[in-house]
Order: C-alpha cells, then structure tokens, then sequence
C-alpha cells in the first residue's frame, strides 16, 4: 500500500521549498512562478512569486493562469481511455476506422496505442510550424486533415522508435471527436474537467478570461530583455497543446490519477497510461508511456507531463508511491520548469532518508550570505542540512549538521575540501533571531535580508 509523507516531515519540506522557489524566481530572473503540491490526500502548498505582467507591475498570484501546452496529451489520453472503458474505443483501433478522411493513407493505419505512445512514426509538426513562432495561425481541422494526409507525415514506421509527434495527437482530438460527436474541447470540458468540479482548467485559450492569464515572455538567449508574446487559440491541435490551468487545480487533477480514485479512470487503465513502453532516447534516461512522461527522480520512477507554449514552460511529476504530486508553471519560454518540480521530491527523499532527529532545530534554519555567496540551514526529516539554494538540485552535496552544545552545529559529512568535524557557531540576539554565524571556513555571514558588502568591497 502506498505510504503517503508523513504530516510533520511534509510540513518541514514544504515551507524550505516554498522559500526554494522565491529565491529561484529573483535569482534566476524568471518573471514568474507559480507552483502546487499535492500531499497527504489535499493540496498542501499553493504558491506564487514574481510577475503576471512585467511591463504592469501585476504581481503574480495563485489564481493567474497559464498555457500548460503538452499537458494536454494527458487530457487527450485519459479521454481515449475512458472510452475504451466504456467500449466505444479499442487502443488496436486504426485512426481512419473513425476519421475516414484518412482512408488509404500511411497514418490511417496507425493504432491509437502507437499514437498515444508516441511510437506511429508521426511528423512532429509538419514541413512548415511557424505557428510555434506565431508567425501563422494554429492549423485548423482542413488543414490538419491535409497534414495527415500528405506522404510526408508518415516520417518512420510505426513501433520503430519513440517519435514524439503533436500532429498525431491532433489526430488523436479527431478521433475524440467522431467517436462522441461533440468537438473535442466540448467533450474532455465535459468527461475530465467538470467532473473533477475545476473552475480554472480549461483546453483553450478563454477570450472571457484575458485578463487572467499570465503575460508570457521571450528568452535571454538571443536579446537582453524579455519581449512579451500573445496568447493565441491553438484551433486543431488543442489535443496536443491547447490546455490552461493554475498549479492548483492541476495538482488536483494529477490526484485523480493516484491508485483507488476512480473518478476519471479504473486503476487498470491508469496502470496503462502509466507504463512505460518507450526509451525516450537510445539511452537509458526518461520514458513514455500512453499520454504520460515516466521519469526517474531521487531513484523513484515518477510520471507526469510537461508543457512548452510560447512565453510558458510548465512542469508536472507524480511520485504515486508517496501520493505527492507537483505541478510548476512559468510564464518565461526559458523557465527551468523541470528542475523546480523535480526539487521537491527530493526534498522529501533527503528528508525520509534518515530518522528523524530528535530537539528543537528550526531556530537554527535561515537564509545567510557573505561575498562568497548564499546558502540555507534547513530542517528536513528532522535534521540539519545546509542547502545550495542556487543549483538546479537544492540537495546536491546536502551537508549535515549535528548540534553541538547550545550555539553550534558541527558538520557530519561531505568532501574533505570542506568543513568536515567542524563548527557552524551562531551568535544569537536578545530576541533569540540569527544575528550571524561562522561557518566551517570560519568566514562570518549574516541573515540574508540583513547582509550587505564589506566595506573593503567597493563599486567602481
């Protein structure tokens, strides 16, 4: 039976994890981040930093939403798969049996299975995407339909390899919609959406709603400022990318797919969609199964989605054995979507990696600073770890902290290039607030929000 976090251990990641993501959202000039987890049967944190609107000076909030683009495969394949629950639907099912404007053609013979895995040997895009760069409207469903049918959408056999193709779950929104007879956004808003009663998900662009999305932005990469972009409706490949949502009611959703809820989809077909059939590349590294990213994180394997929209990058990943689910949205088209959701699951792996220490520790936990630069004192699991709050990874070379008498803490573990069996002595104030400490190296720091250059350091 899984075992969920325990509520004290879940608590102690989450505040650090919270704090995590506000530094990385100033430190990595992301204009904004907005995240949930999921713990212990609820959504436990919900949280946001940054920007909605860099050039308004909206500050982003919980509420705000956001392109979550790939995510919509998940939509896609959890429609297809209640289907076939209710027998209207094979995954050995050809795609021209419902969609017979395909008839005769290569990709008319591709099995939903092969589509939702990705493995039918389907064009990514087709010849010309510059819809990506919003240099052209979203296919609609004629022009789709001519995709599908063009000589050049058949790139490789099908079961040849992983092919990720967001043409194929176009066709895959078409298949939805002859089978049910209602347009494919009509219908996952119906099966999926509405039953999960999620008033801020959606699977298109909502013009009602405008003023709630988070301004998207462009990437350092090529200019030294970030230019906004424009929402625009996905049309025919709202199968593939269209979806919108907030991290809270996305973390819900992914509830849905833990073991024994049933409102969405029997275990048997979760366990499905769940099961990797693919490599994702030739070597080992993350796979794919029907609709769903099967990952590797702290040794767990951990299922979910991400999403790239132009001015977005979004982030989901499942630990089903644990029953945490996180979602990370990021209205930047360089946001480090991926590791900022993979940092709380290891969190809580550093946290249950031990027993739990005994005492109370938290007033040694903090953010502090010296010119060498940051890093944070945090309570996990019970223990003492100092964190790099500036690496991808916060529990990369994770040192250990053991008290030692009333003020000090002596380092436990870590490379012999650092301050292993010695001291971190904290110089508390009258009203028992960090006032500084000497670490290992014996270099002083103070509490970040109180910390400023030496006098010996000066701007010229």
């Amino acid at each position: 039976m899984p075992k969920s976090v325990d509520d004290q251990t879940l608590s102690e990641v989450l505040a650090y994890y919270d704090s995590w993501l506000a530094f990385n959202q100033r430190y990595r000039r992301i204009p904004g981040i907005q995240a949930a987890v999921y713990a212990g049967d609820r959504v436990a944190l919900s949280t946001a930093y940054g920007l909605a609107d860099v050039e308004s000076g909206v500050a982003l909030s919980t509420e705000h939403l956001f392109r979550i683009a790939s995510h919509s495969k998940t939509f896609t394949a959890t429609a297809v798969l209640q289907l076939v629950e209710q027998g209207k639907l094979r995954l050995d099912d050809k795609a021209s049996a419902h969609v017979t404007e395909i008839v005769g053609t290569p990709l008319g013979d591709r099995t939903l299975r092969d589509l939702l895995s990705h493995a039918a040997g389907v064009t990514r895009d087709s010849l010309e995407a510059d819809f990506w760069q919003l240099a052209a409207p979203f296919p609609d469903r004629e022009h789709l339909l001519d995709v599908l049918r063009a000589d050049t959408s058949a790139v490789i056999e099908d079961n040849d390899r992983f092919k990720y193709s967001n043409i194929g779950y176009g066709l895959l929104g078409l298949v939805i919609e002859a089978v049910t007879g209602t347009p494919y956004n009509e219908h996952v808003q119906t099966a999926i959406v509405a039953k999960l009663g999620l008033g801020d998900l959606g699977p298109e662009l909502d013009p009602s709603r405008s003023t709630q999305y988070a301004v998207g932005y462009s990437a350092y990469a090529y200019a030294d400022r970030r230019v906004p972009i424009e929402h625009v409706d996905t049309r025919a490949l709202a199968s593939a990318t269209g979806f919108y949502g907030t991290a809270h009611d996305l973390v819900t959703y992914w509830s849905a797919h833990l073991p024994g809820d049933e409102r969405l989809l029997t275990d048997g077909s979760k366990r499905q969609m769940q099961h990797p059939l693919w490599k994702t590349a030739e070597e080992d590294g993350p796979r794919y199964g029907l609709g769903l990213m099967v990952n590797e994180v702290a040794k767990r394997d951990v299922f979910g989605h991400g999403g790239g929209y132009p001015g977005h990058i979004t982030r989901s990943m499942v630990d089903p054995g644990r029953r945490v689910a996180v979602s990370v949205l990021t209205n930047a088209i360089d946001g480090p979507a991926t590791e900022l959701a993979e940092g709380v699951l290891k969190l809580i792996d550093l946290a249950e990696s031990k027993d739990r220490g005994e005492g109370e520790l938290s007033r040694f936990t903090g953010r502090f600073a010296n010119l060498w630069g940051v890093y944070d004192i945090a309570l996990l699991g019970g223990r003492l770890y100092v964190l790099d709050p500036t690496g991808g990874d916060p529990t990369a070379e994770a040192i250990t902290l053991e008290p030692d008498g009333d003020t000090a803490l002596r380092v436990t573990n870590g490379s012999g290039y650092g301050g292993y069996g010695e001291q971190y002595r904290f110089t508390f104030g009258a009203d028992g607030q960090i006032e500084s400490v000497r670490v290992a190296n014996g270099l002083i720091s103070h509490p970040i929000e109180h910390f400023s250059l030496p006098d010996q350091v000066t701007v010229r």
